[in-house]
């Protein structure tokens, strides 16, 4: 039996009318969706203005807001939203930001915020839509608490893989790695966490995969679950750190990219993932370590200690701030000081670029390897003036996750 389709309400400046409207639908194809049109009236676009508090000179953003309040109203029906401007233009951030807003505070309809530029194409977009519409599908599965049977999780992320053994809501194996070929580094990660459980193969119940290599490792593997890291990873997030009731926010520093979602009850209701350049993630982490002469689990302890407001440092480009870096230790900068700017180099990109487009709510939770790197919490903690949570264990939420939601693969079989 055919599926029936994701409806995503489009609420765009016209972009049905631009080049980039044929990668949205490329990438809503791909995940078994389809864009819908909220109706309005007309003279609405007088008014509307007024009730959002933003006078737009643009028609095409008051129709933006027109089409916001037509879902919230239930005039259109929607599974998900999709919130899109130009990159470009400032009025659209705006009133990008504002409907964002008001769409996630006036239903429980999931909302994804982007802003694209000329070079947008399906495949930036795939995993955002596959998480819409698996929040939009699959929220009695997102809503799981509790992890049964004997379950795993792999997490093929872009520098290292995870893998996580579960039984009867603990966590009794784990397995790290570096990436190097996806499928070899898999099967090592996951046979070293069964050693470390005393299981074997057999013995597991459920397996769930999520990261990149998400879908080669499933087929291989016969995976029960093939799951973005969005709703994946925050899953894992609020599990380790004990917040799975009640509101969240979840920042995810990945090896090459990174995550901000807003979550209540442990299921996501709006999220943005990804950044300008690499310099807000771990391979900037990685350079900032070499450069130093220091292995990237000591930079943290160094920037602890130093002072980032002595170093001036670029939070947009991995390549200037690798310049800002060289620029400042030519200068006499402390090696401490250097790391501490780095830490907040990142937090402040992360800040600036993605936590505008998300509701950022305490607790605040910090995992991803990154989170590992003591000047990290510290500096964004500093930053937002909240107290941070890095979970034990953070680096592994991606395969916790993915081993709890594959549970719910057992109790379907046993229904």
């Amino acid at each position: 039996m055919k599926e029936d389709k994701v409806k995503i309400a489009l609420v765009s400046c016209g972009t049905e009318y631009g080049g980039v409207q044929a990668e949205f639908e490329e990438a809503a194809e791909k995940v078994n969706a389809e864009f819908i049109y909220p109706e309005i009236d007309i003279k609405r676009l007088d008014t509307i203005g007024k009730d959002f508090g933003i006078d737009a000179a643009s028609g095409d953003l008051r129709l933006m807001m027109a089409r916001a309040e037509a879902v919230v109203k239930g005039q259109t029906l929607a599974d998900g939203v999709f919130v899109t401007t130009c990159f470009r233009c400032a009025e659209a951030a705006i009133v990008r930001n504002e409907v964002r807003r008001y769409i996630h505070r006036n239903s429980k309809i999931p909302v994804i915020s982007y802003s694209f530029t000329e070079q947008t194409n399906a495949a930036t977009l795939f995993t955002r839509f596959e998480a819409l519409t698996t929040i939009a599908k699959r929220r009695h599965l997102l809503a799981r608490e509790i992890q049964t049977g004997i379950t795993a999780g792999i997490d093929s992320g872009s520098t290292t893989t995870k893998a996580v053994i579960m039984k009867d809501n603990e966590i009794i194996g784990l397995g790290w790695g570096p990436t190097n070929q996806v499928l070899e580094s898999a099967e090592s990660v996951y046979q070293e966490a069964l050693d470390m459980a005393g299981l074997k193969k057999e013995d597991i119940q459920a397996l769930g995969t999520t990261g990149y290599g998400r879908y080669l490792i499933g087929e291989r593997m016969n995976a029960d679950l093939v799951q973005e890291e969005i709703t994946v990873n925050s899953k894992g997030a609020v599990y380790l750190a004990g917040k799975q009731r009640g509101p969240a926010t979840v920042i995810d520093i990945g090896g090459m990219d990174n995550k901000a979602i807003s979550i209540e009850d442990g299921i996501p209701g709006m999220f943005t993932m990804g950044g300008i350049c690499a310099g807000a993630s771990g391979r900037f982490f990685e350079t900032v370590a070499k450069r130093l002469n220091v292995d990237i689990t000591e930079l943290g302890d160094l920037a602890v200690k130093g002072d980032q407001s002595k170093v001036d440092m670029n939070s947009y480009c991995i390549v200037f701030g690798t310049q800002s870096l060289v620029n400042s230790l030519s200068q006499g900068a402390l090696p401490k000081d250097v790391a501490a700017a780095a830490c907040r180099s990142v937090v402040e990109q992360i800040y600036q670029q993605q936590l505008q487009e998300v509701d950022v709510r305490e607790p605040v939770i910090l995992v991803g390897g990154s989170s590992l790197i003591k000047g990290v919490p510290k500096e964004l903690g500093e930053l937002l003036n909240v107290e941070v949570i890095v979970p034990d264990k953070s680096q592994y939420i991606g395969a916790v996750g993915a081993a709890l939601l594959a549970s719910g693969f057992i109790d379907e079989q046993n229904d």
